[in-house]
């Protein structure tokens, strides 16, 4: 059975896994909210690591992604 973890707050609340599926362990990303699920290698990871916070500020806009219809 994976271990879950959950971190929520007032703006989100997502699902947290390390997923065996693929070619090597990934961290697998649930948004509660809708279901929508995510996928991160090690390399992607350690990239969140060294990236400056204010060059996340385009992701933290959901007008730009969370908002729009799935067609």
């Amino acid at each position: 059975m994976n271990k879950s973890w959950m971190l929520k707050n007032e703006f989100a609340c997502v699902d947290l896994q390390i997923d065996h599926s693929a070619n090597g362990l990934r961290l697998q990303i649930k948004d509660l909210k809708t279901g929508k699920t995510s996928y991160l290698d090690p390399l992607e990871l350690e990239s969140l690591a060294w990236v400056e916070h204010k060059d996340l500020n385009q992701f933290l806009d959901p007008s730009l992604t969370r908002w729009k219809s799935v067609n």
